[in-house]
């Protein structure tokens, strides 16, 4: 009798210590971002500079910058519109995942040799703020956008 008893405590124990392992794993593991809606209307500017000469500053070239960005069965896409000397309009597929409370964006597009060819990108969404850094073979650069308020 007394190995049943043994058995029986070590099994109440095992399951003790098992049970408060299992609450302490669940109270510390994070909770789970919430979907993060980088979708909708942004505007703000951009900059661009020559990385052959790394030294001069950055110029704004035509600086205003708008963006209509959309997501469909997890594909991210963005409507980029301005006017530089001429009215332009770039549709960008984007990847992009969430990391916290932002999204990380990258992607790469071919404007076209009339506006630089092929560009590649990386940029990050919060709430309120895209921002992100591009470069292509003929310059680098920022912008910077803003969303606008829901009408």
């Amino acid at each position: 009798m007394p190995h049943f008893r043994c058995s029986r405590l070590y099994g109440a124990l095992l399951a003790a210590f098992l049970c408060s392992a299992a609450f302490l794993c669940m109270a510390q593991a994070p909770a789970p971002a919430v979907p993060l809606d980088a979708a909708g209307d942004w505007s703000g500017t951009w900059s661009a500079y020559n990385p052959a000469q790394a030294s001069k500053p950055p110029q704004e070239q035509c600086k205003d910058l708008s963006a209509k960005v959309t997501t469909q069965n997890g594909v991210w896409e963005a409507v980029f519109e301005g006017n530089c000397g001429r009215p332009y309009k770039y549709t960008i597929k984007m990847e992009g995942r969430q990391v916290g409370k932002a999204v990380l964006f990258k992607g790469t597009a071919d404007l076209g040799a009339r506006d630089g060819g092929i560009f590649d990108w990386v940029g990050r969404a919060t709430e309120k703020e895209f921002i992100g850094f591009y470069t292509s073979a003929y310059s680098t650069g920022v912008f910077s956008l803003t969303k606008k308020a829901s009408q």
